[in-house]
């Protein structure tokens, strides 16, 4: 028995009503390991384990032939076909058109949507003005409007950019405005009591409590930006992925279409991980079980 032992004997038999201690009793405390019960531990790559096991599934169908290159190419296949577009300048071209037809629309789309959401979230008098029509608009598919937009616009660029904006600003309204509306009272509560302005109301408390919502809102606006560009591109175009896309349709050139719709998903890939680095470094007050 040592000395740490013994010493922890003889001042538990010198506490009143208490019995003696054999060296036996004192058996050593076990630690118990608890359970976590979160997501465990991020890994390095893991938003890639997704895609690359669809590339790996695809790979061993194609090399297996289970997978008839007639209807789907195989990944060699289409990478040498991006490398040649990529060489004649038609891949890089078209990109760059398609990059700025929806970065116009998704700036339009995100300025409007936050404008209308910060009345309508704002003012119980914005929000009956507004919320109605929105919602209204939520129900109608914005591709629906292509037809109608194109009577008022024409088929040129400023219908395609407007179909983009359109679909942007419902999600970015969406989820700011409810963002907005879901402050708690008690920090209403607390600002009267501190009786602060109400500019510093919503500077300091409503708008840092809704940037969850509006960072939500936009990766929605971006997928749903990527979405639209697909379609107006088949409408009339002369440039863009999706005109590449159409014209290869035409020609039955079927590794070209699978590059075109592997850039759409690149993209679409891309720049959700843009805004999802942004939020976690905007948000980094918050504590979620997702770091």
């Amino acid at each position: 028995m040592n000395a740490m032992t013994g010493a922890v004997l003889e001042i538990a038999e010198e506490l009143p009503g208490a019995e003696p201690l054999t060296p036996s009793a004192a058996r050593p405390v076990t630690k118990v390991r608890q359970r976590r019960l979160g997501l465990g531990e991020p890994l390095v790559l893991g938003p890639l384990l997704g895609p690359g096991l669809l590339l790996l599934f695809w790979c061993v169908f194609s090399y297996t032939g289970l997978l008839d290159p007639r209807i789907l190419p195989s990944p060699w296949a289409t990478l040498a076909t991006a490398r040649d577009l990529t060489l004649d300048g038609r891949l890089l071209s078209n990109l760059a058109v398609s990059a700025i037809r929806a970065g116009e629309g998704l700036a339009f789309g995100v300025v409007a949507g936050l404008i209308v959401a910060l009345i309508s979230g704002l003012s119980r008098l914005g929000g009956y003005v507004f919320d109605g029509p929105v919602q209204m608009k939520r129900s109608i598919p914005s591709l629906a409007l292509i037809p109608l937009l194109i009577l008022w616009l024409g088929i040129g660029e400023a219908m395609k950019v407007t179909v983009i904006a359109i679909g942007v600003f419902v999600p970015i309204y969406i989820q700011t405005q409810a963002a907005l509306r879901d402050t708690e009272v008690k920090y209403l509560e607390l600002a009267e009591t501190l009786r602060l302005s109400r500019w510093r109301f919503i500077r300091h408390v409503v708008l840092p409590g809704a940037l969850p919502g509006f960072l939500l809102g936009m990766r929605f606006a971006v997928m749903a930006a990527w979405l639209a560009l697909v379609v107006v591109e088949q409408v009339n175009a002369t440039s863009g992925i999706g005109y590449m896309i159409n014209l290869a349709r035409t020609y039955a050139q079927t590794d070209v279409i699978v590059v075109g719709l592997v850039v759409y998903a690149l993209l679409g890939l891309t720049s959700n991980a843009l805004v999802r680095l942004v939020e976690a470094r905007v948000l980094r007050w918050r504590r979620t079980i997702s770091p």
